[in-house]
């Protein structure tokens, strides 16, 4: 089902999603750095939520930009895997974001990616983050080069 990092090797991604949304497979290790945790999943759609802590700050004491940054490539990319069969994959190639406000300390946010365009090698999807009043926090998209077999 994965290989030794935790990469799905037999499932498509939507498989995947609904494997790890139902528990029955680990989160990415990505998802205990800047807690994230998937909520719903179909092909070119991706929500999740993310909360920033403590372990966020800046030099300031504010949440660091890159946090807002990391949650918007996770759930950009992560709409562009649903359209993946099995044993392909997708790597970030370029990423644009625009910080709005700043990112709320110890709330839970509502980060959504959906795919915009899907084509042989690249792959690109719009992400928002929100914070609990529905306030955009951050805006951007993503460019992913997939990776398909060469049959394909």
């Amino acid at each position: 089902m994965t290989d030794s990092n935790g990469k799905p090797t037999t499932l498509s991604g939507l498989e995947y999603f609904a494997q790890l949304m139902a528990g029955n497979l680990p989160l990415p290790t990505m998802a205990a750095t800047l807690p994230m945790r998937f909520t719903y999943a179909e092909r070119g759609l991706v929500r999740m939520t993310a909360v920033a802590d403590a372990r966020h700050l800046n030099t300031v004491g504010g949440v660091h930009g890159g946090f807002a940054a990391t949650v918007i490539d996770s759930v950009t990319g992560c709409a562009v895997h649903t359209h993946m069969a099995a044993g392909e994959s997708y790597t970030t190639i370029s990423l644009e974001l625009k910080m709005l406000r700043p990112p709320p300390l110890d709330e839970t946010m509502i980060a959504e990616g959906r795919v915009i365009h899907i084509g042989r090698r690249l792959g690109v999807a719009e992400g928002s983050l929100r914070n609990a009043e529905g306030k955009l926090v951050a805006q951007g998209s993503a460019t992913c080069m997939i990776f398909r077999d060469v049959a394909s």
